[in-house]
């Protein structure tokens, strides 16, 4: 399965909680993760190749995402 990689300003645990209901909704649940042990914040994500709906949905939880 391909997956796509975004840059994001994700910090924290607390960050993961708010953008977790917009990014289920957007891509599915368990389809997406964030590495905050990176110091990108890498989100990875499952089997899309909807960037725009993926970055659209970390804007309305009031985050931002660059495709890598």
């Amino acid at each position: 399965m391909e997956s796509t990689r975004f840059k994001t300003d994700i910090k924290c645990s607390g960050c993961i909680e708010k953008v977790t209901p917009h990014l289920n909704a957007a891509i599915g649940e368990h389809n997406w993760k964030v590495d905050l042990a990176d110091p990108l914040k890498i989100l990875t994500v499952e089997g899309t190749k909807e960037a725009e709906k993926v970055k659209e949905a970390l804007r309305k939880a009031g985050y931002k995402a660059e495709e890598l």
